[in-house]
């Protein structure tokens, strides 16, 4: 559907009737209720212009209190509060400028802002975000640490002064932001991910001094929190409040009381590590001496031994033994040897008596043919063989005249 245009290029309105045009259009709006975060509160000859804030957005109205309804408020406001006001919408033709005029303003209900962010802390809870599991190890000694912190905060001298006093060569990187009012999600939200980029930062620090509970709800902000959830470096929370904890407390790897605190837990004491050395060398000192003292009782214990006190009386054990039993071998060696001559003897004559000699020497002979075959029968030979006849000593070649044989 085209957009309807009112006027013509010749019969423009005038500028007069776009502004009384707005503001019966706005005067019809009548009063509002409106919440939000007071981001300016000015007080100006007992008339207060201030802005307010949405608190989720980025959408920012002016609002005006006269001194007549500021009179009759109960209680004080200024920048940082979360309030609600009934507002008139108001359009101002000659300056051009809306504004809210109001009418009553009061506090956010303590109880509704601690129910809202409790169930902002269970639903996170359930998520797994607040973990013990998900919570990652602090460096022993970092090499650079990110600090975010509020611009010449006490927070930020506290933390510098405490770990420098702690590790003289401690290094910083610092990155101011603000930590109360809408700016302080937005601030903390960037500073973080520049320190997050930086690839010498070991560990970051969010910092400051306590406070309120309503100037501290930015770092009980949903996007704060998830992005400190997803970081990648060891985040610590030292935003110093411990009657109502924000939420970037349960989801930062560690939570310092103070920022002074949190200055203790990043980095280690220089003394107290060098007392640590000392006291170590000592004990090892100590052990090392007690390990050579006993050592020294065991060597002293060896050397009283009559083995160590008087060696030769080893060697001269050791020698008499070697002679008994040279001797005992000398006497095993010439029985060994007697009994050996015996069994030769022995055998010598079992030999003898055996062998074809003595048969020999008693007066046989030993007739055998020309082929070297022994004559056992007469009848085996032929007048006219040749013979060969074995003696006692020497043989005889003969011929055969005769053969008898047995009949």
């Amino acid at each position: 559907m085209a957009e309807r245009i009112t006027g013509t290029p010749d019969e423009p309105w005038s500028v007069e009737r776009l502004g009384a045009e707005l503001k019966s259009y706005i005067g019809r709006l009548g009063h509002l209720w409106v919440e939000g975060e007071i981001t300016q509160w000015s007080n100006s000859r007992g008339n207060v212009f201030g802005k307010l804030k949405d608190v989720e957005g980025d959408a920012t109205v002016s609002f005006n209190v006269w001194r007549s309804t500021l009179q009759a408020i109960d209680g004080e406001f200024s920048q940082g509060d979360r309030a609600v006001l009934l507002v008139k919408p108001d359009y101002w033709p000659r300056g051009g400028t809306l504004s809210m005029v109001a009418a009553q303003i009061r506090h956010v209900g303590l109880g509704d802002l601690l129910a809202r962010l409790e169930a902002l802390r269970r639903q996170l809870a359930s998520e797994g975000l607040f973990e013990a599991s998900r919570k990652r190890q602090l460096p022993f000694l970092p090499g650079t640490i990110g600090l975010i912190t509020g611009r010449d905060s006490d927070a930020e001298k506290d933390v510098l002064r405490n770990a420098q006093l702690r590790w003289p060569d401690v290094r910083f990187r610092v990155e101011h932001a603000a930590v109360q009012g809408d700016q302080t999600v937005p601030t903390v939200l960037a500073a973080l991910a520049r320190l997050e980029t930086d690839p010498e930062v070991d560990v970051i620090v969010i910092a400051r001094g306590g406070g309120d509970f309503q100037n501290l709800l930015g770092f009980s902000d949903e996007r704060l929190v998830r992005a400190v959830a997803a970081a990648t470096t060891p985040v610590v929370s030292a935003i110093g409040h411990e009657a109502d904890r924000p939420l970037l407390d349960d989801v930062a790897d560690l939570r310092a009381s103070t920022p002074t605190d949190a200055a203790k837990r990043v980095v280690p004491d220089v003394a107290e590590e060098r007392a640590r050395i000392a006291q170590a060398r000592a004990q090892l000192g100590m052990r090392l001496t007690q390990l050579v003292a006993r050592e020294g009782e065991r060597l002293e214990a060896f050397r009283s031994r009559p083995a160590l006190a008087r060696p030769e009386t080893m060697i001269d054990q050791r020698a008499e033994e070697l002679g008994r039993l040279a001797a005992r071998a000398d006497e095993l060696a010439g029985r060994a040897v007697d009994l050996g001559a015996q069994r030769l003897e022995h055998l010598r004559g079992t030999l003898r008596a055996l062998s074809p000699q003595s048969t020999l020497d008693r007066g046989y002979a030993v007739v055998q043919t020309a082929e070297g075959h022994v004559l056992r029968d007469a009848a085996d030979a032929s007048p006219g063989d040749r013979v060969l006849v074995t003696l006692a000593a020497g043989s005889i070649a003969a011929d055969v005249q005769e053969a008898h044989p047995v009949e």
